[in-house]
């Protein structure tokens, strides 16, 4: 474990001297990537590496074998998007990386089974504090759906009894306008 961390110490050394390996003419050109091509033309002056001119990507700027792909904490990086596939896994070698596509219920029961098997997590510096704020905030999202329900609920009822008081006055103003009419009849009848 010993020859390992020095490895990542020289891996890290390596690392920050390690240029930034760009396209040959990305700055005259703008429809040219900056993702790095090797450089072919027969006049190129980067194929022939002449000074002043950008770094060719060789073997050099490599990290050790032993350490190369691994966290700068010695682990092997393994991406997890469900809780299943824990089962291949060695808590001791691997590390993990939660998805970013996982959403926050399934993200926590991934913390948790993690914790249980002794898992570290490379992309949550604190996960008890992760997993009990994601807890507040469902359980909160909880109570005001329910609170918004009882109040679209209530509003309803409100709304149910407006109507009911509506057509109670519209029954009466009919059975009203029935009697006078009826009244009205009978008066024009003893008329005649």
């Amino acid at each position: 474990m010993a020859s390992i961390k020095k490895l990542l110490e020289i891996r890290k050394v390596i690392k920050s001297r390690k240029p930034h390996f760009i396209r040959r003419d990305t700055n005259r050109k703008k429809r040219l990537d900056k993702n790095w091509r090797k450089p072919t033309g027969i006049h190129s002056k980067l194929r022939g590496r002449f000074s002043g001119r950008a770094k060719r990507v060789s073997r050099g700027y490599r990290s050790p074998a032993e350490v190369r792909g691994l966290h700068k904490s010695g682990l092997e990086q393994h991406i997890i998007s469900s809780p299943m596939e824990f089962e291949s896994l060695d808590a001791k070698k691997t590390g993990l990386i939660i998805s970013a596509a996982v959403g926050d219920r399934k993200r926590v029961i991934i913390l948790k089974k993690a914790k249980e098997l002794g898992f570290e997590v490379l992309n949550i510096k604190n996960p008890d504090d992760y997993v009990r704020n994601v807890e507040n905030n469902i359980n909160l999202r909880k109570k005001s759906k329910s609170e918004k329900t009882v109040k679209v609920k209530e509003e309803k009822k409100e709304k149910a009894a407006v109507k009911a008081e509506e057509e109670k006055k519209k029954e009466e103003a009919t059975k009203e306008e029935a009697e006078k009419e009826e009244k009205d009849k009978l008066l024009t009848k003893r008329e005649i």
